[in-house]
C-alpha cells in the first residue's frame, strides 16, 4: 500500500466537517485521534463515518476526549462510529503511522478546499486566500509512538510559540462566524449582538445609564386623526407614566397635537391615509416591543370615563389573560356579540351563549376565545405571534379576531373581555372619511366593502395554508372538535 502522497482537505463550517480523498490509503483499520477544537460557537461535538478513503465528520456538539481504534469498536471501518473531543484547538488524526492535525481559529467562510503534496516540514501555513484560519501540521513518523498526553501537550507548546510569534505588522484579524446569531449577524461577537430594541425616548446629551427616569412597561397605540383630539386627551389621560404613547397620524396632522402637554412624550408617526394594522405591521416589530409586558391597540373613538389602565393590567395578569378587551357598555354603538359586551357581575367573562346556530362548539368563537379588534390587548408573546399573522395588504384587520386563538392555548382559557374596566364604543366613521368617492358613493362605502373582501380574503388564506400544512403531515383534522 502506498504512502500518504496527496490530501485534499475540504473544510464546510455549520454542520459538515469534512477530510476528503486520501489518495491511496484506506481509514479502515486506522488509528483515529481527533483532538480538540477552539472556537467562538461553543461547545461541539460530532459524529465521524468512515468509508473508503474519507472521513466525514457532522454533528458537532460534546467535549470529551476518546481514542477509537478498529480494536475498540468492530463497527469502525465501515459503519457510523461517535468520536468525542475536548476543546481546545485542533483535531488530531494519524494515518499510515503519521500524525496530521487541523488547527482552527474561527469557522472559514464558505467551504475551501486545497490540495498539497506530502512534505517533511514539521507545519505547513496554508495560503490565507485559501484557508484564513487553518493551519495544518504534519509530524514525522518518529513521533508516531507518541502518547496521547505527549501529543496535546506537544500540540499546546506549538500553539503558544506561535501565538508569541506574532506580531503587530503581520497581524491578521481572526474571523468570526457564529451561526447561532441572528441571521445577518453572523460576523460578530455574541457580547455585541442587540437583536430586540424599544421605543424609550433618549437625550442627546448626558450619560446613556441616566437618560430614563421611568422605564415604561407597556405600550398604547391610537391610530388618530386631529378631530378626535378631544377624545384622544381624554384616554391617554387614563395611562400611567408606565405606559409609553405611540400615535399613528393617519390625516398627516402632527404638530398640532403639540398643545397637549402628554404630547411632548408620545412618539408621533404619520403616513397619511392608512390603517391600524398597516402601522402595526410596520412599526410595531415584535423585538421593537420586546421590553413591553402589554400592548394596547386602540381605536380612537373610545369613551373611557370607567376606565383605569393600571387596574385594568391587575386583572389581566390576575385572570391569566393573554389577549383581552375592555367590556362594551349597553350605551355602545353597533353591538355585534354577545362576547364582547360588558358584565355587572364579574369582573371578567371568558364565554358567552350567542344566537342560535352562531357557534359550532363552546370553547369557539365567537362564543369563546373572541374579542374584537378595535381596543385589543396584547401580552408580549401572544402579540409575537399575531405580527406574523398580519398580512402586509390586508390593512383592516377584519378576520383577526375570529383567528387570535391560534396564537395562545387553551384559547378559551387566556381569551376575555374585563368586565370590571370598561369602555364605549362611539363609532365614529373618521377614518371611513379618508376613503375615495367613487361611483356616487360616499368615501365611506368603499372603505367598508374594502374590509369585507379583506375578512374573507384573509380566511381563505388561513385555511389554504392550514390545508397546505396539514396536507404535507397527511392528516385532516378538521373532522376533529376544536380545530
Amino acid at each position: 500500500m502506498r504512502g500518504v502522497e496527496e490530501v485534499n482537505v475540504h473544510l464546510c463550517w455549520g454542520n459538515f466537517l469534512e477530510t476528503h480523498n486520501i489518495e491511496g490509503v484506506s481509514l479502515s483499520g486506522y488509528d483515529l485521534l481527533v483532538g480538540c477544537l477552539n472556537l467562538a460557537i461553543g461547545l461541539l461535538s460530532f459524529k465521524g463515518t468512515l468509508s473508503g478513503d474519507y472521513l466525514q465528520i457532522q454533528n458537532f456538539n460534546d467535549l470529551t476526549l476518546s481514542r477509537k481504534t478498529q480494536s475498540e469498536d468492530p463497527g469502525f471501518g465501515s459503519g457510523l462510529c461517535n468520536l468525542n473531543f475536548k476543546l481546545d484547538d485542533c483535531i488530531w488524526f494519524q494515518l499510515h503511522q503519521k500524525w496530521y492535525y487541523y488547527e482552527l481559529h474561527s469557522p472559514p467562510l464558505g467551504c475551501s478546499g486545497v490540495s498539497f503534496p506530502t512534505v517533511s516540514l514539521t507545519k505547513m501555513n496554508l495560503p490565507s486566500t485559501l484557508f484564513p484560519s487553518i493551519d495544518l501540521t504534519y509530524i514525522e513518523d518518529k513521533y508516531s509512538s507518541l502518547s496521547t498526553q505527549t501529543l496535546f501537550n506537544a500540540l499546546s507548546t506549538l500553539k503558544a510559540n506561535k501565538d508569541s510569534s506574532i506580531s503587530s505588522s503581520n497581524y491578521t484579524e481572526k474571523k468570526i462566524w457564529i451561526p447561532t446569531n441572528p441571521r445577518g449577524a453572523e460576523r460578530l461577537p455574541p457580547g455585541i449582538v442587540t437583536s430586540e430594541s424599544d421605543l424609550y425616548l433618549r437625550r442627546l446629551w448626558g450619560q446613556p445609564s441616566e437618560d430614563l427616569t421611568i422605564i415604561p412597561k407597556y405600550l398604547v397605540t391610537f391610530t388618530v386623526g386631529y378631530n378626535q383630539k378631544d377624545n384622544i386627551d381624554a384616554a391617554v389621560k387614563k395611562f400611567s407614566e408606565n405606559f409609553t404613547i405611540v400615535l399613528f397620524h393617519y390625516d398627516g396632522r402632527t404638530t398640532e397635537w403639540d398643545e397637549f402637554e402628554w404630547s411632548k412624550r408620545a412618539i408621533h408617526v404619520s403616513v397619511p391615509k392608512q390603517a391600524k394594522w398597516w402601522y402595526a405591521k410596520r412599526f410595531l416589530h415584535p423585538n421593537i416591543v420586546a421590553p413591553y409586558e402589554y400592548i394596547f391597540m386602540w381605536d380612537e373613538d373610545l369613551g373611557v370615563e370607567n376606565f383605569d389602565a393600571e387596574e385594568y393590567v391587575k386583572l389581566v395578569r390576575k385572570h391569566g389573560l393573554e389577549i383581552s378587551q375592555p367590556g362594551l357598555d349597553a350605551k355602545s354603538a353597533g353591538l355585534t356579540w354577545a362576547m364582547t359586551r360588558k358584565r355587572n357581575s364579574s369582573e371578567v367573562h371568558k364565554d358567552t351563549v350567542e344566537r342560535p346556530g352562531w357557534c359550532t362548539d363552546p370553547h369557539l368563537p365567537p362564543c369563546a376565545a373572541f374579542v374584537e379588534i378595535m381596543a385589543t390587548v396584547f401580552s408580549r408573546d401572544a402579540w409575537r405571534c399575531v405580527w406574523h399573522m398580519i398580512q402586509n395588504d390586508l390593512v383592516h384587520g377584519w378576520g383577526l379576531d375570529f383567528s387570535l386563538r391560534k396564537c395562545v392555548e387553551p384559547p378559551h382559557e387566556k381569551i376575555g373581555v374585563v368586565d370590571a374596566q370598561w369602555i364605549v364604543h362611539k363609532s365614529v366613521p373618521s377614518l371611513g372619511n379618508q376613503g375615495k368617492a367613487e361611483g356616487g358613493r360616499a368615501p365611506w362605502e368603499g372603505v367598508r366593502e374594502r374590509c369585507r373582501k379583506e375578512w374573507t380574503m384573509f380566511q381563505d388564506r388561513l385555511t389554504k395554508a392550514e390545508k397546505a400544512y396539514y396536507g404535507a403531515l397527511g392528516i385532516n383534522p378538521y373532522n376533529e372538535t376544536g380545530h
